[in-house]
């Protein structure tokens, strides 16, 4: 406070009271990361140092876009309601990634090398997230629960998705944006047709991928049961012919011997004779 007054004795043209007011709003929304850049969304500080203000409009947009940025920074603004993270080099989202940020309402990741987002990664601004970008990475798939109570318009364009079961379980009850829904397309997919088509498209033909899911592992168990049952006939027929094989010697040997005991006893007698 004594830094403020002297602020004030120093600099008299400047009211003590905006001088208060820009003390409480560092306080606020904290230090911007070295690489970013944060400004005033708008809004005032009520008198204990959170922002008022109509809907959205208060907050901090932290500009972070196009600087060679390889993972989300740390220590980010807590009032930051925008998250400007695109053209980056980001590739994994971590778990409750913005936890931090309860006012957080924008987050543009898109044009990034983005490639993995764990589970929970937007726990604790999944309620308030109003939009999120993930447009233009390297996204082929997703946890079943990344989206959780998630209310935000979400943009999945431009990933070269695999289009199976957990995608079809990740889309179901998500919030894609109108204007790029049809660019979320198959790169791969169980059957070469559906490649390159819009996910929306093929899944609005009633196609369900799940069922396609379930035959795969129902013909993999088969083939699994063929092979082992393939393997148990073959030594099965195996063991019987070797069997087959040793009674056959066997028997052979044992009709030889009445032959050559009967043999011996004409060469006694023979000798006997003479």
């Amino acid at each position: 406070m004594c830094e403020v007054w002297s602020a004030a004795e120093s600099f008299g043209h400047v009211p003590l009271t905006a001088l208060l007011w820009l003390l409480m709003m560092s306080e606020s929304a904290g230090g911007c990361p070295r690489s970013c850049h944060c400004s005033d969304r708008g809004g005032v500080l009520d008198r204990g140092g959170a922002r008022a203000g109509a809907g959205d409009r208060g907050g901090v947009v932290v500009q972070c876009s196009s600087r060679n940025l390889d993972a989300i920074p740390s220590e980010l603004p807590r009032d930051t309601a925008i998250l400007l993270l695109s053209s980056n080099r980001i590739r994994h989202i971590p778990r409750e990634a913005f936890g931090e940020l309860p006012r957080l309402r924008e987050i543009d990741l898109s044009h990034n090398a983005v490639e993995s987002v764990e589970a929970g990664a937007f726990q604790g601004v999944s309620e308030g997230l109003r939009k999120l970008d993930l447009s233009n990475n390297l996204l082929s798939g997703l946890p079943r629960d990344t989206f959780s109570h998630l209310h935000a318009r979400v943009r999945l364009s431009r990933n070269p998705w695999h289009c199976g079961c957990a995608l079809q379980e990740v889309l179901r009850d998500l919030r894609l944006d109108p204007e790029t829904v049809t660019e979320v397309s198959c790169h791969s997919s169980p059957r070469d047709e559906y490649v390159g088509q819009p996910v929306v498209h093929v899944l609005d033909s009633g196609v369900n991928f799940c069922t396609f899911h379930q035959k795969t592992t129902d013909v993999a168990m088969f083939v699994a049961m063929f092979c082992w049952f393939s393997m148990v006939t073959a030594y099965i027929v195996y063991y019987i012919r070797h069997n087959q094989e040793d009674a056959r010697r066997h028997l052979d040997y044992l009709k030889s011997l009445p032959s050559t005991v009967h043999s011996s006893r004409d060469y006694d007698s023979a000798s006997s004779v003479f």
